[in-house]
This record gives C-alpha cells, sequence and structure tokens, in this order.
C-alpha cells in the first residue's frame, strides 16, 4: 500500500465515494455495515435480518468498536440498531462518527 493509500484508510477518507451511492439511493449515510459476499454465503438465519435494510456508511458498529469488534458483534449491533431505528438513533450516530474517525477509537 502506498504512503497516500495508508493515509486514506487511516483517515476514512477512502469512504467519501460512498457518498454517491448514497445520492443514487443504494446506501443510507447510517446503517447496517455493508455485507460482504463470502460473508453472506455463511450467514446464519439470523444474520440475514441485517440486510432488510439499506447499509449505511457509517453505524452503530462503527462507533461502537469498528474493526475491534467480532463479526457476531457486529451483526448484533446491526440488528439492533435496525429494531431501535429513529432519527434521533441516526443523529446520535453521525455525531459519535467524527470523534471515531479522527481519533481511531469508539465513541
Amino acid at each position: 500500500m502506498t504512503a497516500i493509500g495508508r493515509f486514506l484508510r487511516k483517515t476514512s477518507l477512502d469512504e467519501l465515494p460512498q457518498f454517491i451511492n448514497v445520492l443514487r439511493g443504494e446506501m443510507s449515510v447510517v446503517g447496517p455495515r455493508p455485507a460482504i459476499p463470502y460473508e453472506v454465503e455463511r450467514y446464519s438465519e439470523w444474520h440475514k435480518a441485517r440486510l432488510k435494510v439499506l447499509p449505511g456508511i457509517t453505524g452503530l458498529w462503527q462507533v461502537s468498536g469498528r474493526n475491534s469488534l467480532s463479526f457476531e458483534d457486529m451483526v448484533r449491533l446491526d440488528i439492533d440498531y435496525i429494531e431501535r431505528w429513529s432519527l434521533g438513533l441516526d443523529f446520535a450516530i453521525v455525531l459519535r462518527t467524527v470523534p471515531a474517525l479522527l481519533f481511531q477509537r469508539a465513541y
């Protein structure tokens, strides 16, 4: 990976093009973590609940531990988000995303 690539990844600036997907209606700003095809092949039945809504650029999983969470914990957070969804929750997650990105830890 190049120095520029490392910087883009570390600062999550590589995620900015996903806003095009939001404008197209393919993603939302806040939602479950986008599903990775090889993971979907191994989903248990309860995991599939997270596929009922659009994936998000950020979500409860990102502000609650990001890459330090296990897959099972990420799915639980995604389903918890879906079950508790509100505009207020989305707003709170967006507010928590900024420091999570800047300081690379959960908030």
